[in-house]
């Protein structure tokens, strides 16, 4: 059959290849789909990001990440995880995007931008990192408004507005406010979120206690104008100027996808796909999640170090399958 595989993953994040290094040690043919550039979530992070993890809990293939850095950044993962590609040659197909998963019996018709496969096995280690978390409110489309953070730069002078308290709305936050922006935060809650990276923490609150960063807390921004935002806080309306909305409110799953290929998501628990954890297997027979997918709505479950570990419960799985089959 032209272009059959063992199993296609679709998506070439780490977790997507460290399924193809666990299934290339067992002797299983791979293909790996992934509709952006190698490891396109990270690449679209902040180019000053600061891992959280360090250096060890990020490695995939028993493959040391070196780094002279407590906690390495955005530019060094980019190259460990080109590196690890390289390293196991893996077969990787950047720049085209999955269309279509359709199972026939036991096998799976997969349509791509460029080409069609067929695969024994079908992996979704998608990630979350591609649909923001839309405000709904008037002006969220102004060509002003973005949903991703990359240089600090191109806000010096500028009258920002970054929404929310995660490590994304703080990092922005300070970054501008170090260029030269004037920054107003707006926060839902009564504080900076909890999940923030308890290094930068006394950074931002110590900013905002000092009056160099505007916050309002207990808040949220109720319309974006060409040249104003509207804010409700606990004291009333609130019309400031502004130049640029950051709007780091947080990703989603492509549920659309999920269900495209007959996936069930369970709508009352974090619209969390189904899927058995002790084998990563869906509701389709030979149809797997791995990596943050999982976690549905809920994006802080899961994580590069906690889920490298679905590499090799999914490639167990598949391998036992096989056996049968023999």
């Amino acid at each position: 059959m032209n272009n059959y595989f063992d199993v296609l993953i679709i998506g070439a994040g780490p977790i997507g290849l460290a399924c193809a290094i666990e299934l290339q040690k067992k002797g299983l043919s791979h293909i790996i789909l992934e509709k952006g550039c190698l490891v396109n979530s990270l690449y679209n992070y902040p180019v000053n990001m600061t891992f959280f993890s360090s250096a060890e809990r990020l490695e995939i293939g028993d493959t040391p990440f070196v780094t002279t850095l407590p906690k390495p950044k955005r530019a060094e993962a980019l190259e460990y995880y080109r590196r690890i590609e390289d390293k196991f040659a893996l077969n990787t197909h950047l720049f085209e995007e999955v269309q279509e998963v359709v199972k026939k019996e036991s096998l799976f018709f997969v349509k791509s931008s460029k080409d069609n496969y067929v695969a024994r096995y079908v992996i979704i280690a998608t990630g979350f990192y591609d649909i923001p978390t839309s405000l709904n409110i008037p002006g969220e489309n102004l060509p002003k408004v973005s949903h991703y953070y990359n240089d600090p730069h191109y806000y010096a002078k500028q009258n920002v507005v970054v929404i929310g308290a995660s490590n994304s709305s703080v990092d922005a936050a300070l970054e501008t406010f170090r260029k030269g922006a004037n920054v107003t935060m707006v926060v839902r809650g009564p504080e900076i979120g909890p999940r923030v990276k308890y290094w930068v923490r006394p950074d931002v609150e110590n900013r905002i206690s000092a009056g160099e960063i505007k916050a309002h807390f207990n808040s949220q921004l109720l319309e974006i104008t060409e040249n104003n935002v509207k804010i409700n806080t606990p004291q009333g309306i609130l019309e400031i100027p502004n130049d640029f909305v950051l709007a780091l409110t947080g990703y989603q799953p492509n549920f659309d996808f999920l269900r495209k290929v007959d996936v069930k998501i369970d709508t009352t628990n974090a619209m969390i796909p189904q899927h058995n954890e002790s084998t990563m297997e869906t509701n389709i027979p030979g149809l797997y999640l791995a990596g943050v997918v999982c976690g549905g709505l809920n994006t802080h479950l899961w994580f590069i170090e906690n889920s490298r570990i679905h590499a090799e419960i999914i490639t167990k799985h598949i391998v036992e399958q096989q056996a049968l089959r023999t």
